[in-house]
């Protein structure tokens, strides 16, 4: 990575300019060509420094309001099978395997959202159904306190 990979990531990480040629903008503003925006950011993905490069839907704004952290006691031996399942699930955006601490005994953590509690509890009875994990927990936000991605200063 060097200077104009750090300025081109400091650049675009509050989102693209919602134009028909973001690329062409964000060239214009840097001083480079829009060609080498788009093999920056691609050498940037290629290389594992840039994880995805993709759309965030404002959840709130369209209607799925409730989010919960439903926790799930998974034997050890099945974490990487229950995680796939879990994780191919388009009402999950987040699937963790956790350390289990003291007497905490859940050691997969997933993100489930839905347009209320009712929906997220059928959302968690279905991925017990499919997993065959029973022992789980929900943990519904209340509101949210904070919501950004990592930044480079």
């Amino acid at each position: 990575m060097d200077d104009m990979d750090v300025k081109l990531l400091k650049f675009t990480q509050d989102g693209i300019p919602l134009i028909p040629r973001p690329f062409a903008e964000i060239a214009k503003s840097l001083g480079i060509l829009e060609e080498e925006v788009t093999t920056r950011l691609k050498k940037l993905r290629d290389t594992g420094i840039i994880h995805r490069f993709g759309a965030s839907i404002a959840h709130r704004k369209v209607g799925i309001v409730a989010n919960a952290m439903c926790v799930w006691a998974v034997p050890s031996k099945r974490v990487d099978e229950v995680g796939r399942i879990i994780a191919s699930f388009d009402e999950v955006t987040h699937c963790y395997e956790r350390l289990r601490s003291g007497k905490w005994r859940y050691n997969v953590f997933a993100m489930v959202h839905g347009h209320d509690k009712e929906e997220c509890k059928v959302i968690a009875e279905r991925i017990a159904e499919a997993t065959g994990i029973y022992d789980y927990e929900m943990l519904f936000s209340e509101r949210e306190l904070k919501k950004v991605g990592l930044r480079i200063e």
